[in-house]
């Protein structure tokens, strides 16, 4: 795979240089598992979608759109815990 430059502020070079030193990585590493984990909306959707199909089939458990928004949110909610209490 041929590499790619990317240009962002020199600050923004700096903390991912600082980030990536922290995690015992490259900026080059931090970058690319950023870019593999994080989902877009679509994927998401879709995520969403296969995982209420397969609970529907395997478990007999229909997940409407308030459930999971309220699920969504308590997750969201326990993983800025986890960021605080980790940032501590």
């Amino acid at each position: 795979m041929a590499d790619a430059m990317i240009r962002v502020p020199a600050e923004v070079r700096d903390r991912l240089a600082v980030i990536a030193e922290s995690r015992g990585t490259s900026i080059r590493t931090l970058v690319q598992e950023y870019a593999e984990s994080t989902l877009t909306d679509e994927e998401r959707r879709e995520r969403a979608e296969r995982t209420r199909a397969y609970l529907a089939e395997h478990f007999g458990v229909e997940v409407g759109d308030e459930e999971s928004a309220a699920m969504g949110r308590r997750l969201r909610e326990a993983f800025a815990r986890q960021q605080g209490e980790a940032a501590a």
